[in-house]
């Protein structure tokens, strides 16, 4: 069996390459990511972190917009009070 390459000797042959066999290794790597095909994680695995990671945003969202209403509503009373007691 073959000696695994530590990550400097990789990036040594990386700095080797021409830019766009750079361009075409990034897309290469890109892909396997994609499609879940690195050690450790199965696609199902990968589609559940992705998952995840769009439903935490969109609650955050969600939180950001009540927020933003809540805000809002608030400055709506302020005035209504405010105008109430000019009266």
């Amino acid at each position: 069996m073959a000696d695994k390459a530590t990550l400097e000797q990789v990036e040594q042959e990386i700095a080797q390459l021409t830019p766009q066999e750079q361009i075409k290794l990034i897309a290469y790597i890109s892909q396997r990511l994609i499609e879940g095909e690195l050690p450790g994680k199965s696609k199902e695995c990968w589609r559940m972190d992705y998952a995840n990671r769009i439903e935490m945003f969109l609650q955050m969202s969600d939180e950001k917009t009540a927020h933003a209403i809540g805000e809002t509503d608030s400055v709506e009373d302020m005035r209504q009070i405010r105008e109430e007691k000019g009266k």
